[in-house]
């Protein structure tokens, strides 16, 4: 799985019970294959501006 593979399979605390889940993270990835940059914790509103940004710049 490639959550797996990224390290992205977190523990979470829901509702005060522990619970296995993914932590939203945006990986940019070049055409070399080569990771470019990574966004951490994301959160939806305005992810998208941030990374066409990161993109562009």
């Amino acid at each position: 799985m490639v959550c797996n593979q990224f390290g992205m399979l977190k523990e979470k605390n829901m509702y005060g019970k522990k619970v296995w889940g993914i932590e939203r993270t945006t990986f940019v990835i070049g055409p070399d294959q080569r990771l470019v940059h990574v966004f951490p914790k994301v959160k939806p509103e305005g992810h998208a501006e941030e990374v066409l940004a990161a993109l562009k710049g």
